[in-house]
């Protein structure tokens, strides 16, 4: 990014937090096999507003008939009954008698029809209206000029490439109205089948597009204000029912910002104003880096059992935040990744508590992310060796281990765990870096006979480090004595 790049750093938190009426938001993705018209009907609720984004007509997904797929997604929505006439939108009647109002944007064989429904759609009078329109079907929307206020339910299916289209689709379905509390972003997958021959395809798409939501959560989160253990409470942040309690980890809030307050021991605080401007504004960069690296996606989703959280937070987060900011010192640097890692990873098991809070029929209120923030955060000391030793895609996996059909995810586990044979030099390297920090904290060097997973694996790659080395060497000498 260039220096006169500015950052944006508000936050969703904060515009709910200014709504009468909307206070939360679900960001979800649902794997399908086969065609996606078929898997439209169990993601699609009638009795929520909703727009659907279908494929674009070269993408995998799409079934290369526009018209076709709206009609298919109108026949799981009910049965057909006509065109209103005042406004261009279809009549379907749903099981259960009652009557939906479906606007279709994809069919633009008849100008005159779109640009009725479109007109109907953007009628000033009835904006306030929320019986005026049920489903709208689109292919993409950002430019169509009309405000639905209504919108609960954005489906998408197969991952938009762009973030910025993403944050645009969430936009529609996250103003406020009355009544309406909660509203959700659908991202509809394509899984990869076990006899599909471009397998290596599917899994790419599915990486961007859990990429992208995952990136969206943290665009969305509150902004984190991380700080040492017993620096104290922070004024204007209010720390529950309880207060602030200087014998255990502590969580505030700012009502008036958004921002959670969280304290953590044994984290490095930046020393510079740069470092520090990073760690309060520039997060979302670093962590939007290490989202969209296939590496780290592969291993911390599909190769857990090979793959050390500390490969992930330490090491590769590591390289990110060095590679973005090379003109600071080393404990700037681990200061920032120390940061990410806290941002990402609390958020996630937040996610994670609420997820099993729901499958208990444990409500949630306005509250929901704070509430698990608190019970993630509250229930151990927290310090940044733990938070460190969690892989940041535990509850994305725990998704996909729910969603996905049991053996797609096996065969995309083997083909991923295949590819990593042994330990590159540039991870050998980074894994004697830290081998180095661990020797000045310890006094020895980490023993590749350890019982402890992550100092076995610092250990082995100080072994591999030294073969690279010694093959470079005497690749050099066989040089010399070749010119000899």
């Amino acid at each position: 990014m260039g220096q006169n790049t500015q950052t944006i750093t508000y936050t969703y938190y904060e515009q709910l937090n200014g709504y009468s009426w909307l206070k939360s938001l679900d960001i979800g993705y649902f794997f399908y096999t086969g065609r996606y018209v078929d898997a439209v009907a169990k993601v699609l609720d009638p009795t929520l507003k909703t727009i659907v984004h279908i494929p674009n007509v070269n993408s995998r997904e799409s079934l290369q008939d526009k018209e076709r797929e709206v009609n298919e997604i109108m026949q799981a929505l009910g049965e057909w009954k006509g065109i209103d006439p005042s406004t261009g939108f279809h009549l379907i009647q749903t099981a259960n008698g009652g009557m939906l109002r479906v606007a279709d944007l994809v069919d633009d064989s008849d100008p005159a029809r779109r640009s009725n429904v479109l007109a109907a759609l953007k009628d000033p009078a009835q904006k306030n209206n929320r019986d005026h329109v049920d489903v709208i079907i689109a292919l993409g929307m950002a430019k169509e000029g009309f405000d639905w206020i209504w919108c609960e339910h954005a489906l998408t299916i197969g991952y938009r490439s762009s973030l910025t289209e993403i944050v645009q689709i969430i936009g529609r379905a996250t103003r406020d109205a009355e009544g309406k509390e909660r509203a959700r972003f659908t991202n509809l997958i394509a899984e990869p089948a076990a006899e599909q021959a471009a397998v290596a395809e599917a899994v790419n798409d599915m990486l961007k597009a859990i990429s992208a939501s995952l990136l969206m959560e943290q665009v969305l989160a509150p902004r984190y204000e991380f700080t040492p253990k017993a620096m104290g409470p922070k004024e204007g942040f209010d720390y529950g029912p309880d207060g602030y309690q200087p014998d255990r980890t502590n969580v505030g809030v700012n009502e008036g910002t958004g921002q959670y307050h969280v304290e953590i021991n044994g984290l490095v605080t930046p020393q510079t104003p740069e470092a520090t401007r990073i760690c309060k504004e520039d997060l979302n960069e670093v962590v939007t880096c290490f989202l969209q690296d296939k590496t780290v996606l592969e291993r911390g989703l599909f190769d857990q059992e090979n793959t050390l959280p500390e490969e992930l937070t330490q090491l590769h987060m590591g390289k990110i935040v060095r590679e973005r900011y090379p003109e600071l010192n080393v404990a700037d640097q681990e200061a920032i990744r120390q940061h990410a890692v806290a941002a990402m990873n609390i958020t996630q098991q937040a996610k994670l508590a609420l997820a099993l809070a729901d499958a208990e029929g444990v409500t949630q209120g306005n509250t929901a992310l704070l509430d698990g923030v608190r019970k993630f955060v509250n229930v151990r000391d927290l310090d940044i060796d733990l938070i460190d030793r969690i892989n940041p895609f535990d509850a994305a996996y725990a998704v996909l281990a729910k969603a996905m059909d049991e053996k797609s995810l096996r065969q995309v586990q083997a083909s991923i765990a295949a590819k990593k044979l042994s330990i590159p030099e540039e991870e050998a390297r980074e894994l004697a870096k830290r081998a180095l920090l661990f020797k000045n904290e310890r006094g020895r060097l980490p023993d590749i006979h350890s019982a402890d997973a992550w100092e076995k694996r610092m250990a082995e790659g100080v072994a591999a480090l030294a073969r690279y080395r010694a093959q470079a060497k005497a690749a050099q000498e066989r040089g010399e004595s070749g010119n000899g």
